[in-house]
């Protein structure tokens, strides 16, 4: 797990690591238009299991746009991945999960990830949203990017800053939808979505 070394020291001197707390501010319950309770909250460590499981049900679309190359899933699931993934340092990085239970089984699946990475250097954040392919398209996708929009806010971030393939039209959707300016990169040859907070 990523730490942030504050510098202080010990009873014995030896210099002390400070974990922010898990942010519990940033849990919110959400419901589907269907009616489908939701949560939404910050990744931890023991997600991993549920990460999996996740990964599981995305298409090679899903993934291409994602990441904007394929992955296997093999790569996405191996542990070394995921437990960085899934263990954050929240001064870093904040991820949202959307979970909600399986009604037949009543077992707890992840819908989607919502990343924020910082940059530091200028007080801004990248972006990401992945979300499992039998839940797009019903707003599990804006209500994520929402919630890291107020995040943001709450970080006290300048801007948030994505990148989008150009034919991953649900996602200039939605990045529309919540005020973010679109505007094609031909350095990188990809949409690139941009909010100031």
């Amino acid at each position: 797990m990523e730490t942030r070394n504050t510098g202080g020291l010990s009873a014995s001197g030896t210099s002390t690591i400070v974990f922010r707390p898990y942010p519990q501010q940033y849990v919110y319950s959400w419901t589907l238009p269907d009616g489908t309770p939701v949560m939404l909250r910050p990744i931890r460590p023991e997600d991993e299991p549920l990460m999996v499981a996740f990964h599981q049900t995305l298409s090679e679309e899903s993934v291409y746009f994602r990441w904007l190359h394929l992955i296997k899933l093999s790569q996405r699931i191996a542990h070394e991945r995921l437990a960085g993934v899934c263990a954050l340092d929240y001064d870093r990085e904040i991820a949202l999960v959307a979970e909600h239970a399986n009604p037949q089984t009543g077992d707890p699946e992840i819908l989607g990830v919502g990343r924020l990475i910082k940059v530091p250097s200028d007080h801004s954040a990248k972006f990401a949203l992945l979300i499992t392919d039998a839940f797009q398209h019903k707003g599990v996708g804006t209500e994520l990017l929402s919630r890291l929009i107020q995040i943001g806010r709450a970080e006290h971030l300048q801007r948030l800053t994505g990148y989008i393939l150009g034919e991953n039209l649900g996602m200039r959707d939605v990045c529309k939808h919540l005020g973010f300016q679109l505007h094609y990169s031909p350095i990188d040859e990809v949409m690139k979505a941009e909010l100031e907070l």
